[in-house]
């Protein structure tokens, strides 16, 4: 018999016995470079890309009066089968028992939360509460292009208005989200629905009942994503279980309406109908002239009560739906408290990313060091180490050759990082304090004290900041 090894594990105080047959195993073993299925690793030039579409959006909410809050990454079951629906609930949620015995799950959505944050603190908070956050979410899902199993999105809810002017004011902010970027009003397109207009038409115009009325939805609502012969057929199925089977062209007329004014009368007159209306005239006004009405936009979510919208890429290469939101009046009355009137919206990273590069819009981002100090001799090297903590303490962000390589391979590696500014190190720049300040970009050169190098960084600063509410503003316009 072989030896053996003891292990102990300090956090819980086991013992792990492990054979030298066994430990031989796991030396040969080679583990994968590859990230979970469905989950991204974010390499500095991808986090810079995050970060920036991330900017964007703290950006456009604060401008609309939004406040930032946090919440928790699990969540106790039950705050997503009450309302999420079974998909998202049943299928799609990571689940597991933690270690006190509670079933647990990774948040694979914010809305239920934000609901019972507010529910928490109903009656403190002052209304209309506008609250937005940017956070990761797991849903175990088909990865597929734009869509992962870990996504990050950016969430915006307006708690405690009734009426369209809350749904103008949350489709608005939709609308500036993408709009920052420096999209125009054909890149994309807004669709629009109503959750109680979709129901007086399963119910009372075709006359569904719910149970039939639930499954038309949900074949409403994958319409675009499964073929036109299909469908067609699915409905008439759903039709002819349900007794109505003679209602097919009436369902095919309201599917061919592009308009409220398009829809039958009996429908027309619904208050969903009249609520629609109104939301039109105040996007109108808002500036926002490319929503429309889609019949058989549906939102899968249950919760839902009254208008959806979703946000649509035009792009044929990327022509899918970016983002959604909608009314969800009764989430919050579900932990236990009256309900607050609420809508909201949630732009995913990926799709938005997607969107970008498609249309030419994410621009070349640099990485966020300002200078890389470049030492001429070994013996210059503390020198150097002193002028980067000078440079630091004046906001400078600095990165120090501390490898004491041939100059060629320094340089090499910074100009790869497309480091804005290069200084040059020796111990006469030293004695000195006048060093050889390089711009990258120019290759321009020049003696320059720690002082003024200090305002080279400050003034680029300013003017790339001065560059960027000036195009922010002229993509809002």
């Amino acid at each position: 018999m072989g030896g053996f090894f003891v292990m102990v594990n300090t956090a819980y105080g086991h013992k792990l016995v492990i054979t030298h047959k066994q430990c031989n195993n796991m030396v040969m073993t080679k583990l994968s470079t590859q990230s979970y299925k469905g989950s991204r690793d974010y390499y500095p030039e991808d986090k810079r890309i995050q970060n920036y579409i991330f900017s964007k959006w703290h950006t456009v909410a604060q401008r609309h009066g939004y406040m930032e809050y946090g919440a928790p990454l699990l969540e106790p079951i039950e705050v997503y089968t009450a309302k999420s629906g079974q998909e998202l609930a049943g299928e799609q949620t990571y689940l597991f028992t933690d270690r006190g015995g509670r079933e647990v799950a990774i948040r694979p959505e914010m809305t239920p939360t934000i609901s019972r944050m507010v529910a928490a603190r109903r009656q403190e908070l002052s209304y209309p509460a506008r609250l937005y956050s940017i956070a990761n979410f797991m849903r175990y899902e088909r990865p597929q292009r734009g869509r992962e199993r870990e996504f990050w999105q950016f969430n915006a809810d307006l708690f405690g208005v009734q009426g369209v002017v809350a749904d103008a004011e949350i489709i608005t902010l939709a609308y500036d989200s993408v709009k920052i970027f420096g999209a125009q009003n054909d890149d994309f397109v807004i669709k629009i629905n109503h959750r109680s207009l979709i129901d007086t038409i399963m119910r009372g115009y075709l006359g569904l009942t719910r149970e039939y009325a639930q499954r038309m939805i949900k074949l409403l609502d994958r319409k675009n994503k499964i073929p036109a012969d299909s469908f067609r057929e699915q409905a008439n199925d759903i039709l002819a279980d349900a007794g109505v089977s003679g209602h097919a062209k009436k369902l095919e007329r309201i599917l061919q309406a592009r308009k409220i004014a398009d829809l039958p009368s009996s429908v027309r007159e619904h208050f969903s109908a009249h609520e629609l209306q109104e939301l039109f005239k105040q996007l109108h006004a808002a500036g926002v002239s490319n929503a429309q009405f889609d019949m058989t936009l549906m939102r899968g979510l249950d919760y839902y009560t009254g208008v959806v919208f979703e946000v649509m890429d035009n792009a044929p290469e990327n022509n899918r739906s970016m983002f959604g939101g909608g009314r969800y009046d009764g989430l919050v009355g579900l932990f236990g408290v009256e309900p607050v009137a609420t809508v909201g919206m949630a732009p995913g990273l990926s799709p938005m990313q997607l969107f970008l590069e498609t249309h030419g819009l994410l621009p070349e981002l640099p990485p966020t060091i300002d200078i890389s100090v470049l030492v001429l001799a070994r013996e210059a090297l503390p020198g150097a180490l002193t002028l980067a903590r000078q440079l630091r303490e004046e906001g400078v962000r600095v990165e120090v050759d501390i490898t004491c390589r041939k100059l060629d391979k320094q340089l090499k590696a910074a100009l790869k990082k497309k480091t804005p500014y290069i200084i040059f190190v020796g111990e006469d720049e030293i004695k000195q304090g006048q060093y050889t300040l390089k711009n990258t970009a120019t290759e321009h050169e020049e003696r320059v004290s720690v002082e003024r190098i200090i305002a080279t960084v400050r003034d680029r600063r300013h003017q790339q900041a001065a560059t960027d509410e000036l195009d922010e503003l002229m993509m809002l316009d």
